[in-house]
């Protein structure tokens, strides 16, 4: 058994989801900086291999007409550096919007830590990829 990691990749930071090991739950586990980028792909292994991942899904900011602008090629290029792992793709366009509303829901303050943002980003993205699989 396995279970599927989510990330929201970011110029700054990079919000980190985990699937539950029936691969239904989407859980926000943590973010962390990007910089530098050889600690944050250290850091993303490790959280990885101490919850017994298997796959890595990366949030692409396709443009809004879908085609692949600046942003979608840096997170290609950032996912590539993951080694070990299967990596997915998955269309992140509005999760950050969708995040803000979803804790604004929960009541839960996030413009003085927009870690909680990317987080829930990578939730979302994640929930998106399971339901889909379903």
């Amino acid at each position: 058994m396995y279970k599927i990691m989510a990330l929201d990749i970011g110029t700054k930071r990079i919000g980190i989801a985990l699937s539950d090991y029936l691969l239904m739950l989407a859980n926000g586990h943590s973010y962390i900086s990007r910089q530098p980028e050889d600690k944050a792909i250290e850091n993303i292994c490790k959280i990885a291999k101490e919850n017994n991942v298997k796959k890595i899904i990366i949030g692409i900011p396709y443009n809004m007409d879908g085609t692949q602008g600046s942003q979608a090629d840096d997170c290609k290029n950032f996912a590539s550096k993951l080694s070990g792992f299967e990596l997915a793709y998955e269309d992140e366009r509005l999760t950050s919007d969708a995040a803000e509303e979803n804790l604004r829901t929960k009541k839960i303050d996030f413009r003085k830590d927009k870690g909680l943002v990317d987080i829930e980003s990578a939730c979302i993205i994640l929930e998106q990829y399971l339901s889909r699989k379903k």
